[in-house]
């Protein structure tokens, strides 16, 4: 397997509240995690940080995830735990009070691939070259459309698109949704919203099927973000399976 990451302020923010990583632990097996921060400067960096480097430091010192229901209970588990350290950072530093974080994160075994989110970043699995999206928004808009209020294509461009339903951060308990996928899978994409709303599902697709390296297409997903406004910090993280894996 071949994996690469970036993080990009993109073209009107300030600074970058995102954080991405990919890391393995000890038997070879992945993990993969965008988290999209908010609240504010510094804030929102802080807390998107706490998750990624959270779970990052916690897996690569694993033996092993081990089988489906174990790796199914650590997501549970650290994601949890990640929310009450934001909780008690912000109890700490009350000048950061409401910052909060997106979280989507993908364990790639042997034997079967995971995927997890709270928020709006996304997870998509790339197969016989068509991309397919695995993760579910918890936004305002999107339970409108669940619910037959807007259609998908209202939803596209309406003024609260980005209005959250779950966040780390904004939740206690937090609700994390977990998703078991085909390990048949040619590659996989997590995202921050940087780049879905910038980037059509097909656009993203067009650029994952061309003869480029991993690293140029990923590069390149970033750069057509920004040519089309990079309105929002854009943080990627994908793995591509090598022929005969």
């Amino acid at each position: 397997m071949k994996s690469y990451y970036i993080t990009d302020t993109g073209k009107v923010r300030t600074h970058n509240e995102d954080s991405v990583m990919i890391v393995k632990n000890l038997s070879g097996e992945h993990l993969m995690v965008v988290a999209d921060g908010m609240g504010g400067h510094k804030a929102g960096e802080i807390a998107s940080s706490i998750v990624v480097n959270g779970l990052s430091d916690k897996f690569k010192v694993l033996e092993s995830i081990g089988e489906k229901q174990q790796a199914v209970n650590w997501i549970r588990q650290n994601v949890s735990e990640l929310n009450e350290a934001i909780f008690k950072y912000t109890d700490e530093f009350p000048e950061s009070k409401g910052m909060g974080t997106t979280l989507v994160l993908s364990i790639i075994t042997n034997d079967y691939v995971l995927f997890a989110n709270v928020g709006d970043s996304s997870g998509f699995v790339i197969k016989a070259g068509s991309l397919y999206k695995v993760t579910k928004d918890h936004t305002l808009v999107n339970l409108l459309v669940e619910t037959g209020e807007l259609t998908a294509d209202e939803a596209k461009n309406h003024p609260r698109k980005n209005v959250l339903m779950r966040a780390l951060g904004a939740n206690n308990p937090v609700d994390v949704d977990i998703f078991d996928v085909d390990t048949g899978c040619d590659g996989i994409l997590l995202c921050s919203d940087g780049l879905t709303n910038m980037l059509s599902q097909e656009q993203i697709e067009k650029v994952l099927n061309s003869d480029l390296t991993l690293e140029e297409k990923v590069v390149k997903l970033v750069k057509k973000s920004n040519l089309r406004g990079g309105t929002d910090n854009v943080s990627i993280a994908y793995l591509q399976k090598e022929s005969g894996e």
